[in-house]
Formats: structure tokens, C-alpha cells, sequence
């Protein structure tokens, strides 16, 4: 009888348990940055739950995760054996974490919310928030009443759009923390477009908006009567900076009209309901959108305007410069200036994710430290989790953090090649270098964000690379060194002078946004991938930045599978819109039938646009088709 072969560790896989195992124990500086992904995967369960969980569930599985660990570090301390428990504790603590901190937010948030379209009505309360646009100013409204709804059904705030005319004596006499009263048609927040699409249902209870609409008869200034009682301090500064907002918005609208003012506007206020439509559509085709929105470029630009410009200024003085701290100085007022840029523009999420790297960083230059970049991503992440919870659902959380996470982890495996590129060389070289790493940069953060700009916006900009290299060195040497200045210079009336040469920027970037997106093939509509294949592009994503070792390779295979998954998921053969005023039938050849010109434009748009298809309205009969165009 012959003996039985042995089993090798190789054939059963263990040896690669063991080099996976030595690989984790080896990156252990890595480990923290893992504690925000373990609570936005909290978050995400969350909503990924059908029913509402019970309160408990968080806090009670958080105590036993803590209790878990506390034991698990005693015996590592005692007898070197209980990694395995911290380890365990840390995978059901951080996603325990996150679970908790949204249950709780969802407690916080929680307010009626209408049910059905009401109205006209008359609403009072007082406006808490407002957005200037070219059709009109939307208004945030904390109610106090409304006819026909009784005080338990009311919705705590409620946004109403009020066309230009109604405006009394023009929008900027809407200000925040006036009292009104308005006639207005109500209907109850949206739910998506399609299964899997934004949801603004959730997005507005989470704002604490609990219904939308539109005024049918100008405001009124209710004088003294309104809620009946006065904000609350920090209402009121709320309110302070808010109407400065506005003042500074109208400011700069009146002296840049046209599309040069409405994207100077949205550079120094946030507010980009001045900008034309045609003009925002080029810069998405372009690849360019991103420069709208107020982020990490942005801040630190005005961050370093301010650090680097102040320390020139002081060390012309030799007396001060040997005598007096001008670094740590010009670094605590770059941090007052980045706040103050943060609170004007409306303190958004990549806005506040950019202001707490800075604020960290500069903390670092007046201690006399140094920072470690992506323990600051990493930390910025934890704090928005915990203060705005929801906000991971939104294109805003998800592109931000993928960009600046992947910088890092580019800027740490280029380190070396850069640093060895740079030292020495004319201008020439340095030109070249810095050519070279604006169009790596943009190449990184494109890549990076590309998944996410697919999932939510279907849209694939082909020639964002060669559009990025013209408008990014406009926008960081010329257009934001003179949206700084024209800050300085309003409280003395003299904005105009820094308003006017940015505006010819701000046109140079428009005209390559209109050139590249004029281009044959410039931009592409692609299908959406499942929501499980988001889920694999992430944690691929995620692998392979927070890691150093090359085992990190493995999250190429899943990013891979991830953009690939829209394969995987049939297309529908019916769509009906939420309010059922409108559907759309798939033919055998994939084209889509839709019903009556009925319905909502943007609700065809949408499914359109999620199917890889161009957005087209052509006049037809009552039913129309639309194929797809690759």
C-alpha cells in the first residue's frame, strides 16, 4: 500500500496566505489609513439596508468592538499574542462607527416632509439660504407656517425658486434672515430619475428640506412677524455671511456681465447659477467643469497666494526677517485667509476636505513639523464622515477624495524621478518639468475620477488631458492670484481692478473650453455600471493607493472588473417616471420608444444619458425614437 503524498503548503495555498499575511504585517504604518474606509462602509450599509434599523444596532456592536479591542491590546501588551483580536475589533468598530454617526444624523435631520402638491399657498418663515441664477434666486426657507398643513405636518425648511420679476425692488432684498411671506405652489422633494440615480428625495431630508417649489406671486417682507422669534447666534452669523455672499456675487456680476462674471462669481462665491448653460456644457465636454467646482486646486492656490506673498513682503524688511517668526506668521494668516475662502464659497465638501488638509499643514509650518500627506487625507475623510455623513453618496465626496488620494500615492512612488528631474537645468527645463507635471497631475486625477464622473454623469471627456495643460496654468498664475486681489480690494470699492484682467483669464479658459468641445469626438455618453461595480472600482481604487507593497497591484484587477460590470447589467425594457406622466419602451434593436412629449424633459435626459445615448429632442409625433450613437 503506498504512502499517501504530502500535502505542501504551496499546493493548498498556504504559502500565499503566509506572504499575504507577512505583507499586511509589514505595511503596518498603513493601517489607520483604513479606519475611514471601515466607516464609510458603515455609512454605506446603511442605506444599503431595506428597512430603518433599530438605533441600537451602531452603539451596541461599537461597545462590543471597543471591549474587543481593549482585551485584544492587553494580551499583545502581556504576551504578544492578540493582534488578531485588535485586528477584529478595528473590522466590526470602524464600520460600527459610521453606522452610528448616520443613524444619528438621520435622527437629527428628521422632519416632515409633504406628501403631495399643494398650492397656491401662502408660506411664512424666514429665508436661511438663497441662490442667485439667471432664472431667478432660489430660496431656503425656514417655515413657520403654511396654509392648509397643520403645525405637526409642517416641514422644518422648504426651497422656493422666484423668477426675476418677482423679486421685489430686484433679488438682493430677499436677504438671509428677513422675514417673508409668499405665495407658492409646493410638491414633495423627487425621488431619482432611474433606479440607482441621484436622489434628491434623500439629498433634501438630509438638508432638511422637506419641500420644493416655486413662488406664483412676488414675496413679501413680513417686517417683524415671520417665525415669531429671532435666530439663534449661530443662525444669525450664518446669515452675516451669507448676505456678504450675495453682496459680493452681485458686486461681481454687475462689474464682469455676461459669462466672465458668472464664473468669476462662482470662483469667489460658489454660487454658479450665473454661468450660461452652453458655456457649462463646454466645460464638461472639455473636461474642464472641475475648475467650477471649489476644491483642493482652488484653496491651496489661494493658500499659497497668501503664505508665499506675505513672507515676500515681510522679508524685504532684513530687521524682521531676522527678528520676528514671518513664516509661522504669514502661515497663520493663509489659515485665516483659506477659512474665510472656505466660508465665502459656500464650505462644500471638497471645500471643507481642502481646508482641513491645509489647516493640518500649516499647523505643521507654525509647530515646527511635518505632516504625513495621507494620514491627512485620511484624518480629513474621518472628520467629514463623522460632521456630514451623507455626503459620501454624492459625486462631490467620492471624486475629491479619489483625486487627492491618488496624487498622494503618485507623488510618493514619482518622489524620486521628480526630485532627481529637478534639480538643476535652465528655464527651459523647468518649463519642461512643470509641463510635465501639470499633464501627470491631470492625467492621475483623471484616471481617478473618471469611474465616479461615469456612474453619476455618464460623460467621458476624451481630450480633458490637452484642455487641463491650457487651462490649469491660466487659472492657478492668472486667474485666482487676481480673484485674491479683487478680495482685498472690495471692502475698498475697488474690486474692479483686479475684476477686469481676471475676466480676460477666466476668457481664455472659456475659448479653449469651446475649442476642445467642438472637437469630432470630444466627448462620449457611456452606460452606467451597477451600483456593485462602483463598489469594486472603490475598494480597488482603495487597495491600490493605501498600500505601498506591490501587492497593492491587485486593485488593478479590481478596478478592471468594476468598469467592465455595466456588461453585466441589463438594460431595462420599460422605464416610467416616478410621477408616471411619462415611460419609455426598448425596442428589439435597442432604441427607445417614448410616450406622449408629456412628462418631464429631464426625466428623458436622464434616461438617456444613463444608456450611453446622446441627448437628442427632435419635434416628432406623439411617440418619438431615439437610438443609441456610440
Amino acid at each position: 500500500m503506498s504512502a499517501e503524498p504530502e500535502v505542501r503548503p504551496e499546493a493548498s495555498g498556504g504559502a500565499l496566505v503566509r506572504r499575504c499575511a507577512r505583507a499586511f504585517a509589514v505595511e503596518r504604518e498603513r493601517w489607520p489609513l483604513w479606519v475611514p474606509v471601515g466607516i464609510g462602509g458603515g455609512v454605506a450599509g446603511y442605506f444599503g439596508l431595506p428597512f430603518e434599523p433599530a438605533a441600537a444596532w451602531g452603539p451596541a456592536i461599537l461597545a462590543a468592538a471597543i471591549c474587543l479591542g481593549c482585551i485584544g491590546y492587553r494580551r499583545l501588551r502581556t504576551s504578544g499574542r492578540g493582534e488578531a483580536m485588535v485586528i477584529a475589533a478595528f473590522v466590526m468598530g470602524a464600520p460600527a462607527l459610521g453606522f452610528t454617526a448616520i443613524a444619528a444624523e438621520n435622527h437629527r435631520v428628521a422632519a416632515p416632509v409633504l406628501e403631495k402638491r399643494l398650492g397656491p399657498v401662502l408660506v411664512r418663515g424666514r429665508i436661511v439660504a438663497q441662490e442667485p441664477g439667471i432664472k431667478g434666486v432660489r430660496i431656503t426657507v425656514a417655515v413657520s407656517a403654511i396654509d392648509r398643513l397643520a403645525a405637526a405636518d409642517l416641514p422644518a425648511r422648504i426651497r422656493i425658486r422666484v423668477r426675476p420679476s418677482m423679486a421685489p425692488g430686484g433679488a438682493q432684498t430677499l436677504t438671509i434672515g428677513a422675514a417673508i411671506k409668499v405665495l407658492a405652489i409646493l410638491m414633495p422633494p423627487p425621488p431619482p430619475a432611474v433606479p440607482g440615480g441621484f436622489d434628491f428625495a434623500r439629498s433634501a431630508w438630509f438638508k432638511g428640506i422637506g419641500a420644493v417649489g416655486f413662488a406664483v406671486r412676488a414675496p413679501e417682507l413680513a417686517g417683524g412677524g415671520g417665525d415669531g422669534a429671532p435666530p439663534g447666534w449661530l443662525a444669525a452669523l450664518g446669515g452675516v455671511i451669507g448676505d456678504l455672499r450675495a453682496t459680493l456675487f452681485r458686486r461681481i456680476t454687475q462689474a464682469l456681465p455676461g459669462a466672465a462674471g458668472g464664473i468669476a462669481a462662482a470662483l469667489m462665491t460658489g454660487e454658479r447659477g450665473r454661468i450660461p448653460e452652453d458655456i457649462m456644457e463646454a466645460m464638461r465636454a472639455a473636461g474642464l467643469a472641475h475648475l467650477l467646482a471649489i476644491s483642493g486646486l482652488h484653496i491651496g492656490l489661494v493658500t499659497g497666494i497668501l503664505f508665499f506673498g506675505l513672507r515676500a513682503l515681510l522679508a524685504l524688511s532684513p530687521w524682521a526677517a531676522l527678528n520676528w517668526p514671518i513664516k509661522k506668521w504669514a502661515a497663520a494668516a493663509a489659515l485665516v485667509g483659506a477659512f474665510g475662502y472656505m466660508l465665502l464659497t459656500g464650505a462644500t465638501v471638497p471645500t471643507q476636505r481642502a481646508f482641513l488638509m491645509v489647516a493640518l499643514v500649516l499647523g505643521a509650518v507654525m509647530l515646527d513639523r511635518s505632516a504625513l500627506s495621507m494620514r491627512l487625507v485620511a484624518f480629513a475623510a474621518v472628520v467629514i464622515l463623522m460632521i456630514a455623513p451623507a455626503s459620501i453618496t454624492g459625486p462631490s465626496f467620492q471624486m475629491s477624495f479619489a483625486a487627492v488620494a491618488a496624487l498622494i500615492a503618485g507623488f510618493e512612488v514619482l518622489r524620486g524621478p521628480l526630485n532627481r528631474l529637478g534639480g538643476g537645468g535652465g528655464f527651459g527645463r523647468r518649463a519642461l518639468i512643470y509641463v510635465a507635471g501639470v499633464a501627470i497631475t491631470t492625467l492621475i486625477a483623471g484616471l481617478a475620477t473618471a469611474p465616479f464622473a461615469l456612474y453619476h454623469f455618464n460623460r467621458l471627456a476624451v481630450f480633458g488631458l490637452a484642455a487641463n495643460l491650457g487651462a490649469v496654468p491660466v487659472t492657478a498664475f492668472w486667474i485666482m492670484p487676481f480673484a485674491t486681489l479683487a478680495y482685498l480690494l472690495t471692502p475698498l470699492g475697488l474690486e474692479e481692478i483686479a475684476l477686469k484682467p481676471m475676466a480676460w483669464g477666466i476668457e481664455l479658459v472659456i475659448a479653449i473650453a469651446e475649442k476642445i468641445s467642438a472637437s469630432p469626438g470630444a466627448s462620449y455618453y457611456v452606460p452606467t455600471m451597477p451600483l456593485w461595480g462602483l463598489g469594486l472600482v472603490t475598494m480597488g481604487g482603495l487597495w491600490l493607493v493605501l498600500w505601498r507593497r506591490r501587492w497593492r497591484l491587485a486593485g488593478v484587477a479590481a478596478v478592471g472588473a468594476g468598469l467592465l460590470s455595466f456588461l453585466a447589467a441589463p438594460a431595462p425594457d420599460l422605464l416610467v417616471a416616478g410621477d408616471g406622466r411619462s415611460f419609455a419602451v426598448r425596442k428589439a434593436d435597442g432604441a427607445l420608444v417614448f410616450s406622449a412629449t408629456r412628462g418631464s424633459r429631464f426625466q428623458k435626459n436622464i434616461w438617456l444619458r444613463r444608456r450611453g445615448s446622446r441627448v437628442q429632442f427632435p419635434p416628432g409625433p406623439p411617440f418619438f425614437q431615439i437610438k443609441p450613437v456610440t
